[in-house]
């Protein structure tokens, strides 16, 4: 009776145990099942092999790759890792590389994989040299020969990629004359890259030139296959830390930054800049800002520009034109309406600038391809009328107000001497005007035809104004109203006035020669009678 018991009671407690083995081993069987037919699933759709890998990456940069290590990933995410990358160039093997890469990441996800999505989550690239060749060179005409670009539509990328990333990169650009521009990429960072798609895009990097920093963000595409020009772009950007000594004989630190939008073909954009310490050569840095609304040609690089606002103190320099041609050439028209003449020459001079007043300016600027120093690229031809300007040397001002007076019939210090004359002036330095036609030619403004005006004298010049050595070289005519002996005073007024007759005019006290020259501190006015005109 107790054995019997005893069994009976022991049996129910056994029963689960027995059942819960018995579902383990089939679930550990079912799960060993799941697992070698996932595995040879995997395995007979695995992307990741390099005989796959490598004649891809061939297809999409359309070049021979070179892959010095490679091995797979499988945990936690699918993928592969390669390193040593170099691309030649399937055709002509024997020139030097078009480019390299350090280290390549590539990651999927295992859901991707078993639902068989051509998806790749991303592509993660590190020192990455690509090498443009300078055209017409043998490089050149292998990466790109005629035709080629008729029908390029892309990369041939047939996996969508969710997140490429480029660091610590550089972009060569190689110029026929054996040097190169180089563009260190500090990040890239692409998404959606997908042939037949539009991509967003954000970089960090470095302009050639000038140097500066670029920033820029915003999306591309899809491309255009046909008409590469339609393709759609849009996104915003900052330069800054510009170099401007790059672009020739100016200097200063630019910072800007704007939008644009449209096509590849046709980019509008608007921008404003701000450089604190602009200069022309050794003139005295000055605050420069400015705006520009244009229009960008991508496929050329031309520039269409609408309009541009140049702000130098209290005066505002308006300018339309382009940048277009190959190489590229600058031709733009120049407005300045009520502005400052101090302002236009400050950036000019490193000392005291010549004259003050407000200025009235036509003009237009045409600044040829690169090669020479910035003065003598640029050629400028136009009109100017500065009606009320004061000379900014003291004794300068100070000998042309007291010529002035004199020139009325009135002596130094202001009493009448010329019954004739014209109202007297007030016991105030002389107001000046100035206009004329100008041209400028390699640093040097020269004019045919200026016009210098005081209360009691005309002055008709020509000469030239050097921008290198700021020496000023005028001669001309001058016409007064009282006769040549009040130019002077004391026994030189005696010695002149048996010559006055010789040089008097009708309706005109004297006109007689003088000449304009000197360099910044040391400018005058001369009226040598023996002076060569």
């Amino acid at each position: 009776m107790a054995h019997t018991s005893l069994s009976s009671v022991a049996r129910p407690y056994a029963k689960p145990q027995t059942k819960a083995r018995l579902w383990i081993t089939r679930g550990a069987i079912a799960l060993g099942v799941l697992l070698i037919v996932g595995f040879y699933f995997v395995s007979a759709h695995w992307p990741y092999r390099y005989g796959k890998i490598k004649p891809m990456l061939e297809d999409v940069v359309a070049s021979q790759i070179e892959i010095t290590q490679y091995h797979r990933t499988y945990f936690p995410n699918p993928g592969f890792v390669a390193s040593g990358l170099t691309m030649r160039r399937k055709g002509a093997l024997g020139l030097p590389p078009l480019g390299s890469v350090d280290k390549m990441v590539v990651q999927s996800s295992w859901i991707d994989m078993l639902l068989l999505r051509q998806r790749i989550q991303l592509v993660d690239i590190t020192g990455m040299h690509i090498v443009v060749p300078a055209m017409g060179s043998r490089e050149n005409h292998e990466d790109f020969p005629p035709g080629a670009g008729s029908d390029f539509d892309g990369p041939k990328v047939k996996v969508k990629v969710e997140h490429m990333k480029v660091h610590k990169s550089l972009l060569d650009v190689m110029r026929t004359d054996g040097n190169r521009y180089s563009f260190p990429i500090e990040e890239l960072e692409l998404g959606n890259v997908y042939q037949g798609e539009g991509m967003t895009y954000e970089v960090d990097m470095r302009n050639a030139f000038p140097t500066g920093r670029i920033h820029a963000n915003g999306s591309f595409g899809p491309l255009n296959a046909k008409d590469a020009g339609r393709t759609p772009l849009t996104g915003d950007f900052s330069f800054a830390d510009v170099d401007l000594s790059d672009v020739g004989a100016i200097s200063g630190t630019l910072a800007s930054s704007g939008h644009f939008n449209g096509t590849l073909g046709a980019i509008e954009a608007e921008a404003s800049s701000k450089t604190p310490d602009f200069s022309v050569k050794n003139g005295k840095p000055t605050p420069v800002n400015a705006t520009i609304h244009c229009i960008i040609y991508g496929t050329d690089g031309d520039l269409d520009i609408h309009r541009i606002d140049v702000n130098v103190g209290a005066t505002t320099v308006r300018a339309a034109g382009s940048i277009a041609g190959s190489p590229k050439i600058t031709n733009l028209d120049i407005s300045v309406k009520g502005g400052r003449a101090q302002d236009l020459m400050r950036p000019f001079i490193q000392g005291e600038v010549p004259i003050t007043g407000p200025v009235w300016l036509q003009s237009h600027a045409y600044v040829g391809p690169r090669g020479e120093a910035f003065l003598e690229r640029l050629r400028m031809d136009g009109t100017f009328d500065v009606p009320a300007e004061r000379i900014s040397n003291q004794d300068t001002r100070k000998s042309l107000t007291e010529f002035s007076r004199r020139a009325q019939g009135r002596n130094a210090t202001g009493s009448e001497a010329n019954a004739d004359a014209k109202d007297a002036t007030p016991s105030t330095d002389a107001v000046s005007s100035l206009k004329g036609t100008t041209a400028l030619r390699n640093g040097v403004v020269s004019t045919q035809r200026l016009t210098f005006k005081i209360p009691g004298a005309e002055a008709d010049l020509k000469g030239t104004f050097d921008f290198h050595n700021e020496v000023v070289h005028l001669v001309g005519d001058l016409e007064m109203d009282t006769d040549l002996s009040h130019t002077t005073t004391g026994f030189k007024s005696l010695l002149l006035k048996p010559f006055a007759p010789f040089f008097k005019k009708k309706n005109v006290g004297a006109v007689f020669p003088i000449a304009v020259t000197g360099s910044p501190g040391r400018y005058k006015v001369s009226s040598d009678l023996t002076h060569k005109k």
